[in-house]
């Protein structure tokens, strides 16, 4: 089938070169000149494992191609996605649609022959139906099917998400236009992917309910490990303890920093302000953002603390930058709101990330960034493990230690067990944890009945 796929950011490429794998011949369009260069000579613009040579093999092959001429692409295509960025908006947090509208009048100029256009960008419920108005009054004679398919990829492991997905959602009311989908996703049937067919409007609110979900489950583990701290448990039992219902399940219940990214942040406030226009208020949601964003300040002060409040004057190495391993994104990374913290406390702030450096530097311009995780602690009064790449899971601690001018080592995302990092001579201070320097809370005085004052009747 012929695909013309309308944006070569991450989606958009993803997305292209996994349908030319699957023997789809997939044109990638974008106006961005330099970018299409740059792929057009086997240089991807972003860092996602495997993709590189999944675009190299399409291309070589004669399955992928990209072009800044959307016109051709458009009229040979039996299928338009429309994957292009969509971006907070200042002010008021609603998505920009602005790029995905413009992309659908110039598709609607293009239009030779029947044709499904696909948005595959993040939408809020609604922009399907106006994309169809907007093709319609630019070209009323078009036979074009208006679908919603949202993506459920993640960064770092999209071309795995997008090749043995849980889920494909179709959004349409036209027979022949999920017809045409499937037929689009049918090297998938082998996988047993289900294909999920529903209204346009329903599936653009699955995306968003499902990225809202994972954020509140983020964010709900956080805070528990903020109570572990206090009443002396340990948030990573918590989490098996509770992951092992199924009806729960495991993934997204490992403490951390906060999220980030290019989904969470700006989906769920997306959603908030479709809940807003809509006269229902999405107040756990509310919470769950809220939340997040003191989080990811608090791990600065939690650095801070972890130096006996006094940073001013002090060198601290941030391992991992980015918001996740596996991606050079820094969009909302904790990290940035780490930096600024620390720097506001007159702390001198190092950084080593093994993908990301280049995306950080306009966003930190005050940190000095090393090679190697051993460059960054050489005098260092403290090391704060930000972001869990495998690459930083198993450091030589005691040569760390050794190169330390205060061996304090701050585990943001708790990969490493507190006995080996004291054993290295390290300080250890981790989330959700006992305190190692004190005994466990007694649990029957935590649990003791409060002793009646004779009066009935609840609070």
């Amino acid at each position: 089938m012929r695909i013309a796929m309308i944006g070569t950011g991450y989606v958009g490429l993803v997305s292209g070169a996994c349908f030319s794998d699957f023997g789809h011949d997939v044109v990638c369009v974008d106006k961005d000149a330099a970018k299409i260069d740059a792929l057009r000579q086997g240089v991807t613009p972003i860092f996602e494992p495997g993709l590189d040579k999944l675009v190299e093999r399409n291309v070589a092959d004669g399955r992928l191609s990209f072009t800044t001429d959307l016109g051709p692409a458009v009229a040979d295509a039996e299928a338009v996605f429309i994957a292009v960025g969509t971006p907070s908006r200042r002010g008021d947090g609603h998505a920009d649609l602005s790029y995905v509208f413009g992309a659908a009048g110039e598709i609607a100029r293009a239009l030779r022959q029947p044709t499904v256009v696909v948005t595959k960008s993040t939408v809020p419920v609604g922009t399907g139906d106006e994309v169809e108005r907007i093709i319609a009054a630019a070209a009323p004679d078009a036979k074009a099917m208006v679908v919603s398919n949202p993506e459920f990829l993640r960064e770092g492991a999209a071309i795995e998400d997008f090749k043995r997905p849980d889920r494909i959602v179709v959004g349409t009311e036209d027979e022949d236009a999920a017809e045409i989908m499937r037929e689009i996703y049918r090297p998938l049937y082998l996988n047993k992917a289900p294909l999920v067919v529903t209204s346009r409007r329903t599936a653009e609110l699955i995306k968003y309910a499902a990225n809202a979900f994972l954020a509140t489950k983020i964010t709900f583990i956080n805070e528990i490990a903020d109570l572990c701290e206090r009443v002396g448990a340990d948030v990573q039992d918590v989490s098996r303890g509770i992951g092992l219902d199924n009806r729960i399940g495991p993934k997204f219940l490992h403490a951390g920093p906060g999220y980030g990214g290019s989904c969470f942040p700006k989906d769920t406030l997306a959603l908030l302000k479709t809940a807003e226009d809509h006269q229902a208020p999405l107040r756990i949601i509310e919470s769950v953002v809220k939340v997040n964003d003191l989080r990811k300040r608090a791990m600065g002060r939690k650095v801070i603390g972890a130096l006996n409040g006094g940073a001013r004057g002090k060198t601290i190495a941030l391992l991992g930058l980015t918001f996740k391993p596996n991606t050079d994104d820094m969009r909302d990374a904790p990290s940035i709101a780490i930096v600024q913290a620390l720097h506001d406390a007159g702390a001198k702030v190092r950084g080593y990330d093994p993908e990301g450096v280049e995306q950080a530097r306009p966003l930190m311009p005050d940190v000095e960034f090393c090679a190697s995780p051993y460059e960054a602690a050489e005098g260092a009064d403290a090391i704060v493990l930000v972001t869990e790449w495998d690459v930083l899971r198993a450091l030589d601690l005691k040569r760390l230690s050794a190169s330390m001018a205060r061996p304090v080592f701050v585990d943001l995302r708790n990969i490493y067990p507190p006995e080996e990092v004291e054993n290295a001579g390290l300080e250890w201070h981790g989330l959700g944890k006992p305190a190692r320097d004190s005994k466990r809370v007694d649990v029957e005085t935590v649990a003791a009945p409060v002793r009646s004052s004779g009066k009935t009747g609840g609070v």
